[in-house]
């Protein structure tokens, strides 16, 4: 693959989006070699793919100016780092939400109750914006590393930080008081991509949705007798029409459909009372629609 272009795409090289990117790529069945968050790069084998392992903070800047390609990082990085980046994909992993918090003791009314605080935090340009939308006025404190240690410290009377399951929140005497942004790990890619960048991103595109579209169904297989087969269809919602197939048994036939995981469980009790019988669920590797 020596003489083919190459995808340069990069992932954080170590914190919590680091096994998930590398996840996301396997199941897109590409194989990276020395894929290892101690190293800096790792060539697929199976794939025009090179990853680049960098730090988070550093990702969107790096794409911006086209030493990658493309990138995956937190919508909470891009955003603050406000570099001119294309937004090509959400992800579905790395949830988390930029959370304002204030000792568990302390009075909070309103937005208005951090009028004149001092907040520490390193995401400042985020939360410049979420003030001054609201119109308040507070002194922030740009604070790289262990934010929420920083009120018990006397140097801040509110914090600004990223909040996963909020337990370091507690652990440190501090309470979320409002929820400024909701993120997630996002694909980021640079606007100057060539023909061939793009068409190799779009052909890695085509693999996530096909993974994404199986992890949100589930395959079905259901038996029923052939009078309630109309009754039947009518609670699948399959992404045409369920297949059906006559059985040994005179009457009888079998019903297979692709079910959406958000309305899987209704969608059984459904099936039950229409009168399906021996349902089988069954995952989905793969599924292109």
């Amino acid at each position: 693959m020596s003489n083919q272009p190459l995808l340069r795409i990069a992932v954080q090289k170590s914190g919590r989006l680091f096994d998930a990117s590398v996840a996301l790529l396997r199941d897109a069945g590409i194989t990276l070699s020395n894929g290892s968050n101690r190293l800096l790069r790792a060539t697929a084998s199976n794939f025009p793919l090179e990853v680049i392992f960098l730090r988070d903070d550093d990702i969107p800047e790096y794409v911006e100016e086209g030493v990658v390609d493309a990138g995956i990082v937190g919508e909470n990085v891009v955003l603050e780092k406000q570099k001119n980046v294309e937004i090509l994909e959400r992800l579905g992993f790395g949830h988390c939400r930029l959370c304002l918090a204030l000792p568990k003791n302390s009075v909070y009314e309103s937005k208005t109750s951090l009028e004149g605080l001092r907040i520490a935090t390193s995401y400042p340009r985020i939360l410049s914006g979420f003030l001054g939308k609201n119109n308040i006025k507070a002194e922030l404190h740009d604070i790289s590393g262990a934010v929420e240690i920083t009120p018990s410290l006397g140097l801040a009377d509110a914090i600004f930080d990223i909040v996963s399951t909020g337990s370091t929140l507690l652990a440190n005497g501090l309470r979320e008081v409002e929820t400024v942004l909701e993120s997630q790990a996002i694909l980021i890619a640079n606007h100057k991509l060539g023909d061939a960048q793009r068409d190799i991103m779009q052909r890695l595109l085509f693999r996530l949705h096909a993974n994404r579209n199986a992890k949100n169904h589930r395959y079905i297989l259901l038996n029923a007798p052939n009078e309630r087969i109309d009754d039947i269809i009518a609670v699948l919602p399959g992404i045409k029409s369920p297949t059906i197939l006559p059985l040994a048994i005179p009457g009888w036939s079998s019903l297979h459909s692709v079910v959406p995981e958000n309305v899987f469980w209704d969608v059984l009790e459904k099936l039950k009372a229409a009168g399906a019988q021996g349902i089988l669920v069954v995952p989905i590797e793969r599924m292109i629609v």
